[in-house]
């Protein structure tokens, strides 16, 4: 028993051992100018697939694949004064579906959530917290709302698969659907046999020979 506690006070001591060491590394390199993660961001249990996911390039396949989907980008940015064509509206969904929701981007469910969003349906969007309300002239919320809800169903519901199939590459295409086996014919029941009636020269099998 004594050996017991001496090895989980052990074990403790080298956690906090190696803890202190990766914190200190961490803060000379943060004092060196060298951009570091932080230890407790590691070692949390958040999850970070958000974090992990390059949203950068995804609306541009996202309007490779539906040319005619509204793209919302005439608003004109703070610093510059011009307007930035890379605002757009996909850029902006999947923005706040992914950072200010926190909410997968491979379900078509969580899509289906967002959208809900946007159309007054489910949660409440925050204003203030929109992507794009702190860096452009106009606040583009309403007019993202407001295109979204001029979609038809069968938009919203080509803009989710896109977006699925995008950050789900390996799923499968729900369109190529195994076909179903043709049915085979019934069987027609055979009618049972007549008896054979003995014949003449029967009697003959009868005799074996040793």
């Amino acid at each position: 028993m004594i050996q017991l506690k001496r090895k989980g006070k052990a074990t403790r001591y080298f956690v906090l051992f190696t803890l202190a060491i990766l914190t200190s590394i961490s803060l000379c390199w943060g004092k060196a100018g060298i951009r570091t993660i932080p230890v407790l961001s590691i070692i949390s249990s958040q999850p970070a697939s958000a974090q992990l996911i390059r949203s950068q390039d995804t609306w541009r396949q996202v309007y490779e694949q539906l040319p005619d989907f509204p793209k919302e980008n005439q608003y004109v940015t703070n610093e510059t004064g011009e307007v930035n064509l890379e605002s757009t509206l996909v850029s902006r969904l999947i923005r706040y579906h992914l950072y200010e929701k926190r909410r997968l981007p491979n379900y078509r469910f969580d899509w289906k959530l967002t959208l809900a969003d946007y159309l007054g349906a489910n949660e409440y969007i925050n204003e203030s917290d929109y992507p794009g309300s702190s860096t452009l002239t106009e606040n583009p919320m309403s007019g993202d709302r407001a295109a979204i809800e001029k979609l038809t169903r069968q938009q919203r519901e080509e803009l989710i698969e896109v977006l699925v199939s995008i950050y789900n590459p390996n799923r499968p295409d729900p369109q190529m659907s195994t076909p179903n086996p043709q049915p085979s014919p019934p069987s027609t029941p055979t009618r049972p046999s007549k008896p054979r009636l003995p014949q003449p020269g029967d009697a003959d099998l009868l005799n074996i020979n040793f």
